[in-house]
């Protein structure tokens, strides 16, 4: 060990020399491979990870609320489309009676009862002659 503390030696150690390619069915345990997940497993990158999911559980939490107001957003929709419509019915079937109603036939047999009758002579015009 103490000859690599040497600085010559170590510089020696260090020199870049050809580069080999990692095969990707490489089984060997110390491989770039397996290191490289092992790295995210341990336990201070999880906890600085911690951050990160906390905002992902938000967005799923979000994400949730969102399709829920959504659906409860298409419900009254249609509820009041439905009463739209039943108003609709409502204000056609009054509106064809008040009609029916207030034709001068249908008035005449309504205020028969009540000794009215529809007049058959003109009213008479009344005038004022101013005194002079």
């Amino acid at each position: 060990m103490q000859e690599l503390q040497n600085p010559k030696e170590r510089n020696l150690e260090s020199t870049p020399g050809p580069t080999l390619v990692q095969d990707p069915m490489n089984t060997d345990p110390n491989s770039l491979r397996t290191r490289g997940w092992k790295k995210w497993l341990n336990y201070s990158s999880i906890v600085k990870q911690v951050p990160f999911f906390l905002f992902l559980a938000l967005l799923a939490v979000i994400y949730i609320y969102n399709g829920h107001n959504a659906d409860k957003t298409i419900r009254n929709i249609n509820r009041t489309a439905q009463e739209v419509k039943e108003l609709q019915y409502e204000y056609k079937s009054v509106k064809s009676e008040v009609m029916f109603r207030s034709k001068e036939s249908e008035l005449a047999k309504a205020v028969e009862p009540l000794g009215l009758k529809e007049l058959l002579v003109p009213p008479a015009i009344l005038s004022v002659q101013p005194n002079n």
